[in-house]
């Protein structure tokens, strides 16, 4: 439940002429894309990194208003002057980030948690206040070469998932600074909220937004923290962040400007959750949405995935593929001699080089000792410095000819996935609905797509985890 401040409401009057840019929405790109070429910095390297890779959220109304608030922030700030790059990353994983030269990164996972442009504005502000204070500059000075290294090479082989991004920012000093500085972010991020007319009231409940997340997490999913601001556990990090609140609330104006938007109301459509992360099928395609990779399996087969593994089998048990990533090897290898020196395999036969894609690789038949099965096929390409392993096994009631044509055209089909693809295998996103009375996160649950606990994802996303209900008449989300 949010923590609730006993303070009167401030009204919300219009601050400026409301101007309809979301027809140029996408200039933010354009003019990313005119600098691309010039000496980059951390933030830009990286933003090009998530452009080329198409991790950059596609809808231009997000992108747009997390830069106009993020510019509301600026302008009050000591870097009015500067300029800043705001960009939502299309990532589930609850995370926002700073670098050095000023690239604010917010993925679309935190948005869907906040209820009011308050908080979103409490999380740009305290990200700002890291490039202000020159936080970012020092953190990424101390970790350069690993940090930022392991962040871009998640993106570039394509393990930009949940746990992947999470990962990486877990394991570079851009993802912890350590408590001294986040309480200087939380207390100078606050005063641009405030300045800028924001309720500096809702620091604290993104706070405990995001403590119940990672509570959840903790607890249900058993996973690390994530987001490293705006959560110090200690208990004088707490009480001062109350004490700023406090402060701040006898400076506020007495009528706050307008929102930029109805934050609730952009939030309906928002893609949402990990369906993704593991991947779908769909017309004997499988696409593997961490890995950003579709396979092809024959037409008809029966697809399933785990976090390791995809595999496939024909309706009468026949016949079974898989492609899985292996290990690298310890010093560059051919495809033919990865699998006959780092796999040690011994027992390769009709061995040829081939290609899936733009990517090199070796399939080769396995020498099968007796009667059963009837054939075995394995075969590994290479992907940017990424290896994929395919293995196949037919019983002796199936055809092998067929076989080995259906198992040469599954490596062979192997591509990256386009954005359309990605636009594809994420279909969740929150929709909007007025609780009615008896209404409960438990029935709610029922009909939501989320492959695992449903009824805490819904009280998470909206302010009332861990037992919370939803009242009658209240806006509620829910995933579709």
């Amino acid at each position: 439940m949010f923590i609730r401040l006993l303070q009167p409401t401030a009204k919300r009057v219009s601050a400026r002429p409301k101007t309809n840019n979301r027809t140029t929405a996408w200039l933010w790109m354009t003019l990313a894309l005119c600098i691309a070429n010039a000496q980059a910095g951390p933030g830009a390297e990286m933003y090009n990194e998530l452009l080329e890779k198409g991790v950059i959220y596609p809808d231009s109304a997000w992108q747009q208003y997390v830069t106009d608030v993020g510019e509301r922030l600026l302008a009050v700030s000591s870097h009015a002057n500067e300029t800043y790059t705001f960009t939502v990353v299309d990532e589930p994983v609850v995370n926002a980030w700073a670098t050095p030269d000023a690239y604010i990164f917010v993925t679309r996972g935190i948005l869907a948690y906040f209820r009011s442009e308050d908080e979103l504005a409490s999380v740009l502000g305290h990200e700002i206040a890291h490039v202000v204070l020159q936080h970012s500059r020092q953190q990424v000075a101390k970790s350069r070469l690993s940090g930022l290294a392991g962040i871009l090479g998640a993106f570039a082989t394509g393990s930009s998932s949940t746990i992947g991004l999470a990962q990486s920012l877990k394991t570079t000093a851009l993802a912890s600074y350590g408590r001294k500085y986040e309480l200087q972010a939380d207390e100078l991020g606050m005063q641009l909220a405030r300045k800028a007319g924001y309720d500096p009231r809702a620091s604290i409940e993104s706070i405990q937004i995001l403590r119940d997340h990672e509570a959840f997490r903790r607890s249900v999913m058993n996973s690390p923290p994530v987001y490293h601001g705006l959560l110090g556990s200690h208990p004088a990090h707490a009480k001062r962040l109350h004490e700023l609140v406090q402060q701040a609330q006898y400076v506020m104006l007495n009528e706050l400007p307008e929102p930029e938007q109805d934050y609730m109301s952009m939030l309906e459509g928002l893609r949402f959750g990990t369906d993704s992360a593991i991947g779908v099928a769909k017309d004997s395609v499988y696409y593997h949405g961490a890995l950003r990779l579709k396979i092809t399996f024959p037409e008809g087969w029966d697809i399933q995935s785990s976090d390791t593994e995809v595999f496939g089998r024909d309706g009468a048990g026949r016949a079974k593929m898989s492609v899985r990533r292996s290990a690298p090897p310890s010093e560059p290898q051919t495809p033919q001699e990865y699998l006959q020196k780092t796999l040690q395999r011994d027992d390769l036969e009709n061995g040829e080089e081939i290609q899936a894609g733009p990517f090199s690789g070796y399939i080769a038949d396995i020498k099968v000792p007796g009667e059963l099965p009837k054939k075995r096929a394995i075969a590994v390409v290479f992907k940017d410095g990424d290896i994929y392993l395919f293995e196949g096994e037919l019983k002796d009631q199936g055809d092998p000819e067929v076989f080995k044509e259906q198992f040469a055209a599954m490596v062979a089909s192997l591509r990256p996935m386009t954005a359309d693809d990605m636009r594809l295998v994420n279909r969740q996103s929150i929709a909007l609905v007025e609780a009615r009375p008896g209404d409960t996160y438990a029935k709610m649950a029922r009909n939501a797509p989320v492959r695992q606990h449903a009824e805490e994802t819904l009280r998470l996303i909206n302010g009332d985890y861990p037992r919370g209900e939803p009242r009658a008449g209240d806006r509620i989300k829910v995933v579709k």
